[in-house]
Formats: C-alpha cells, structure tokens, sequence
C-alpha cells in the first residue's frame, strides 16, 4: 500500500471535525469516541487523507494555539471559494485575507484561521496559466514595485 496521509495535533479532534464538515464536504474513514485527548478522526477532503489526534502530552502530541499557530497550512481548490470562505467565517473562523481575485493569474484566493491554530488557504482556478508566464507576472510585478519604490 502506498499514500499520503496528512497529520495534525488539535486540541479537541471531535470538535475540530465538526467544524470542518461545516466548511468542507468530507467524508469521514475512521472516528473515534474516546474521551478528549485519546481520540483519533481520520477523513478525506478531495482525496486527500487528513488525519487528526487530540492533544496529548503524555505521548508528545501538542497543539497549536491561536497565539502560536503553525507555519504550515493546507492549500484546498475548491469549486465556489466564496461559499467555502463564507461557511468557514459563520462557523467561527477568522479571517486572515479576505477572498481575493487574481485575474492575471487566473486564480481567487482566500486565508483564515480555524479555532485550533491551523491556516488554511483556499484557492479557486478559473484559468490554466503556465508556469512560465506566472514567473513572467510576478517579476514585472517585482520590478515595477523596486522602481516605484526607490522614487
């Protein structure tokens, strides 16, 4: 067998589990009911396998806080990133950057943080733009803010 799988410590897998079927549409593969700091939930979001473990010190297992959050997030493509991005803010996350369309680039994008320390940022693609020609965007980009900048 062979995969990927992402792991991540939260406070309260339960709790966090409830809030991430508010915002996404995934599909529960394992959920424990153990009492708080010894439960696992294992789900898929596009494919993708999240699994999550309480808080627990005695096993080394410690979450991030709202204060000290996590360099990593979680990149989700979502269909309609306005209703994503809605659902997550009425269900108590905050918002980091409001959705925010990038026509050139042929993306929208958007960042909030969730109640149990994690960022995740969500991203809508309207258009293939190669490689290349983001590269191309963003060092004109680059170059026009260093000449505006040193004027």
């Amino acid at each position: 067998m062979t995969g990927v799988e992402i792991d991540m410590v939260v406070s309260d897998s339960l709790k966090a589990l409830e809030l991430y079927e508010k915002v996404f549409d995934l599909q529960r593969v394992e959920v424990t009911n153990f009492p708080k700091g010894e439960n696992e939930v294992i789900f898929t979001l596009y494919e993708v396998r999240f699994h999550m473990l309480d808080e627990n010190p005695t096993f080394g297992l410690k979450a991030p806080t709202l204060d000290n959050p996590q360099s990593i997030w979680f990149n989700i493509l979502v269909p309609d990133i306005k209703s994503t991005f809605a659902k997550a803010i009425s269900a108590g996350c905050t918002e980091l950057q409001p959705v925010t369309e990038l026509p050139d680039y042929g993306v929208t994008n958007a960042i909030f943080l969730d109640a149990f320390g994690y960022q995740w940022l969500l991203h809508q693609v309207h258009k293939a733009v190669s490689f290349e020609e983001r590269r191309r965007l963003w060092e004109e980009k680059r170059n026009s803010f260093a000449e505006n900048s040193y004027q």
